[in-house]
């Protein structure tokens, strides 16, 4: 029987930092600390560290550059062909809050179930944040920390593959892909009506009440589809009214 082997240092360490990135600990995109602070806090030499980061990049996990180590984007080789598809497609936006109206609910049934109390502290600390823009008028700091509530929902539902997939999604709705979130603020009334709905969907989440919860964020997305919806419907009428009005520009003169 051969002897049982003590794993490498850096080959642990890489498995400590793989996990911090399939939980969301780490998450894409963000820029770790300088090797040296990074190899200090972790309390490994540079080289074991190095090794490590070497291993992730060889997997697909850290994207090295002359400004540092990445966590990879992941899914960005499939966002951005979709990104392009989805923008040219008259059916996008009503399959994505479709499938909204599926996974919000639940999102949010199992955030009031499962998560931790330094979830919902963050979750409580956001809401402040959200009411601040809101009461700012601060329209982009709204609609940025509207998108980090629902992201820190999706970490406390502890469903990994949920919390990526929704980060792929909203990826794909800072490209617009599916519709602007500052034109959705814009429309008058609708600011207070989502800071309405955004508080209905935490708080029934840090009252750990599940029923609440997946209602809230239900009704949230079939808000969000009828407000949507009217915005479109008046782009219509207003393209329509100025054709006709154009109308004249396409016609011979009487003298003519």
């Amino acid at each position: 029987m051969d002897p049982l082997r003590t794993p490498k240092l850096a080959d642990a360490l890489a498995e400590h930092l793989e996990q911090l990135i399939l939980e969301g600990a780490l998450r894409p995109g963000e820029k770790l600390a300088p090797e040296r602070e990074l190899a200090a806090k972790l309390d490994v030499s540079r080289p074991s560290l190095r090794e490590a980061l070497d291993k992730l990049q060889a997997r697909g996990l850290i994207e090295t550059n002359k400004a540092g180590n990445f966590v990879s984007r992941f899914l960005t080789p499939m966002i951005d062909p979709l990104t392009s598809l989805f923008q040219s497609s008259d059916h996008a936006l009503k399959d994505y809050l479709e499938y909204r109206c599926l996974i919000e609910g639940e999102a949010a049934r199992l955030a009031a179930t499962r998560a931790t109390d330094v979830e919902r502290e963050a979750i409580a600390r956001c809401l402040q944040k959200l009411r601040q823009a809101h009461e700012a008028n601060d329209i982009a700091a709204e609609a940025e920390t509207d998108a980090e509530l629902h992201m820190l929902i999706y970490e406390a539902a502890h469903n990994l593959v949920l919390l990526h997939i929704m980060r792929a999604l909203y990826e794909m709705l800072r490209s617009d892909a599916f519709y602007n979130r500052s034109e959705l603020y814009a429309k008058a009334g609708s600011r207070d009506v989502l800071l309405d709905q955004h508080f209905a969907i935490a708080e029934a989440i840090l009252a750990r009440d599940p029923e609440a919860a997946a209602a809230a964020a239900t009704a949230h997305i079939r808000g969000i589809a009828s407000t949507l919806k009217e915005m479109r419907e008046e782009e219509t009428r207003v393209a329509r009214a100025l054709r006709r009005m154009g109308r004249s520009e396409l016609l011979a003169r009487a003298s003519d």
